[in-house]
């Protein structure tokens, strides 16, 4: 039986996008099977009652030129094209409600790098008609997308993902959940894969 893994993602995080790079391979080298679920990472925050964003950096790593060359770095060293996205005119919000509409339609995966892959890729601002042409490129039709987004029950399907996550520990995007130990940050990864690989050595 293959290790199920929570991947916990923003769709404006850097590090979920490069983190997002790499799931297919995790995959494919350990048997895993990942999960995705798109969090709004505004709701977490709220539960948690800190905001590490909010007034002066509290370390040198919530600095945002360091952040951008870090993810800059990592990029080069996946392979992957990187764009710094301009933060004011990211809308957190709608990417989440529109991956959480994707998921229920069973496209959450290929509609999440399509969106990723707008912003980190193309260096395009998402928006409501950008989603629905992005939802086009996955076979999925517009009015479909638009009419799951705007469904009164997004925004209680948002929450309890919050909430599902603050009960696990997650305190921040991209994490990882194998069994019972979390792993935080795109630099995690090597760790996940280690743990997973452990696990199915024990198994007689």
């Amino acid at each position: 039986m293959s290790e199920r893994v929570i991947f916990y993602y923003g769709i404006g995080s850097r590090y979920s996008y490069l983190a997002s790079t790499q799931i297919e391979a995790l995959e494919q080298s350990t048997g895993c099977e990942v999960l995705w679920r798109p969090l709004y990472s505004a709701d977490l925050i709220a539960l948690r009652g800190h905001n590490p964003f909010a007034g002066s950096p509290v370390s040198g790593q919530y600095e945002w030129p360091y952040r951008r060359a870090d993810a800059e770095a990592w990029a080069e060293f996946y392979g992957v094209p990187f764009i710094e996205p301009d933060r004011e005119a990211l809308n957190p919000r709608l990417l989440a409600r529109a991956c959480v509409a994707a998921s229920r339609l069973g496209v959450v995966r290929p509609f999440s790098h399509a969106l990723f892959h707008a912003i980190f890729a193309d260096g395009i601002v998402v928006d409501e008609a950008e989603c629905q042409r992005r939802a086009a490129s996955v076979g999925l039709s517009e009015a479909t997308l638009m009419h799951a987004m705007h469904d009164s029950s997004i925004d209680d399907e948002l929450r309890a993902v919050a909430e599902e996550a603050h009960r696990h520990g997650v305190f921040g995007v991209p994490t990882f959940i194998v069994r019972d130990r979390l792993f935080w940050g795109n630099d995690r990864l090597v760790l996940v894969r280690h743990y997973i690989e452990q696990l199915r050595k024990a198994v007689p």
